[in-house]
């Protein structure tokens, strides 16, 4: 049966991210795996002693994902949800993507923020997952509360193609939460104001299955752009297109990540073309 993954390091942000992705594996009915990344190093200190002892650290910290994931499978709303454990030594983005290469996972889902609670710290995980990872992924920021009736915006320079797999994503996700419309936002950049016909008929033979609303806004920044609309609009997932060349591309470096998760967005769904 076809996954959720969700990476955890045990933090608040990540429980949070683990409670919505249960709550959207019982409306898509799919599996769950929480998986975590253990350090290379961690639990040796550089000392030998520590060194003769560190399979039983690894044991430890296995058991310690288990009864994480336990407090999940133990709710009375999520006991229909099927939720394993992968616990393996290695680089976060390592861990996630050799367990990408062997399972059908169809969404992977992180928290915005680690274990110290300090923005930014996890995003840099968050940030490089999102450049090595092929399928979509939903960041999670901690205040971010599941919704069964989400609105749903694509942001979209209508230059990009998605992937075959994230259209049958999206359109997933639109039947699964019966959306009656998906917003597209294009931002213009320049002072010439102009809407995309080809484009909008291009999304709207892709995605049949709700309609689609198209909004365009003029600013300098398309990334301000986007922000201002999500802050003054209701918007429960923000989708986004990674494609190296086109506007997005600047959302997703370090530096700027963190200022999106910051702001009002409530979960960001990153597709890929």
């Amino acid at each position: 049966m076809k996954q959720i993954l969700v990476a955890t390091d045990f933090s608040n942000c990540a429980s949070n991210a683990m409670e919505y992705a249960v709550e959207l594996a019982k409306i898509l009915k799919l599996e769950v795996c929480a998986i975590h990344a253990i350090s290379p190093t961690e639990g040796m200190d550089n000392n030998v002693y520590r060194a003769i002892f560190i399979e039983d650290y690894y044991k430890n910290k296995r058991e310690a994902l288990a009864t994480w994931a336990a407090t999940f499978i133990n709710k009375d709303g999520y006991r229909d949800v099927a939720i394993s454990t992968l616990c393996e030594v290695g680089s976060v983005s390592g861990v996630i993507t050799g367990y990408l290469d062997e399972h059908a996972v169809e969404l992977l889902v992180m928290g915005s923020t680690g274990s110290t609670g300090i923005s930014g710290l996890f995003g840099s995980n968050v940030s490089t997952m999102l450049w090595k990872t092929r399928i979509p992924a939903l960041v999670i920021p901690v205040e971010t509360r599941f919704s069964t009736n989400p609105v749903i915006t694509l942001a979209t320079d209508f230059s990009t193609e998605l992937s075959a797999e994230d259209i049958v994503a999206l359109n997933e996700l639109i039947l699964a939460f019966n959306s009656d419309k998906l917003t597209v936002l294009n931002v213009l950049e320049t002072p010439e104001w102009k809407t995309n016909e080809a484009g909008e008929l291009k999304l709207k033979e892709l995605i049949k299955n709700t309609t689609l609303e198209f909004k365009y806004i003029s600013e300098d920044s398309a990334k301000e752009g986007i922000m201002n609309f999500i802050q003054g609009n209701n918007t429960d997932i923000l989708c986004l297109v990674k494609q190296h060349h086109n506007f997005v591309y600047r959302l997703f470096n370090r530096s700027t990540v963190t200022q999106v998760m910051n702001k009002s967005v409530k979960a960001v769904l990153v597709l890929h073309t």
